[in-house]
């Protein structure tokens, strides 16, 4: 049984339309008006082996923070929705991820408690058409709306654009990690509590 999700996010500042497939083939239709944020979506999809069709129509004229951050969180919500009761999944994932001459390292939590840490060692204040400094406030609100601990950071590397990218495949192969079915614990909630 595919886990799947569709969310619409629709504020004064974005329109979203979100469908997220969980055990997908790596598909995707990207479309934010960030031509680096898509590609960084669009990998995501890919190194993550998720499906996902996703259209934003933000407001860019202001400039790119609300269209970011309310992609990440309706992400978030995309993923714990599409997980359901979470019976099953593993839970945890991490993943080492090397691009060329970057290490980046990604590790995510999916215990229905907020948190985040990203150190993505960027230093300048663009890649290509994207805002770096809006790398952290994607993560958050992924967080946020997946109800889910990630941290990433970048460990060593000279190419801001290798920077960024790293942690975002690192990410989707730390999540896609998380998201996977343990068949040995199939019918048990993954945490002690009862509850995630």
């Amino acid at each position: 049984m595919e886990r799947t999700a569709t969310i619409d996010r629709n504020t004064t500042e974005t329109k979203i339309k979100l469908t997220l497939n969980l055990d997908g083939q790596g598909t995707y239709n990207v479309r934010t008006g960030i031509r680096f944020f898509d590609h960084m979506l669009e990998l995501f999809t890919r190194h993550g082996g998720f499906d996902m069709d996703l259209h934003c129509d933000g407001d860019l004229d202001v400039d790119q923070h609300h269209t970011v951050e309310d992609v990440g969180i309706a992400l978030g919500e995309a993923v714990d929705k599409a997980l359901g009761d979470k019976k099953g999944i593993l839970r945890a994932g991490y993943f080492v991820m090397a691009m060329d001459e970057t290490l980046a390292v990604a590790a995510i939590d999916l215990s229905g408690r907020t948190g985040y840490v990203v150190d993505d060692q960027v230093n300048v204040p663009l890649v290509g058409d994207f805002q770096t400094e809006l790398v952290t406030d994607f993560f958050d609100g992924f967080a946020r709306g997946g109800r889910c601990n990630v941290h990433v950071k970048t460990m060593y590397g000279r190419s801001n654009h290798h920077k960024i990218e790293a942690i975002f495949k690192a990410f989707a192969r730390a999540l896609r990690g998380a998201v996977s079915r343990d068949e040995r614990m199939k019918d048990l909630l993954p945490s002690t509590k009862g509850l995630l």
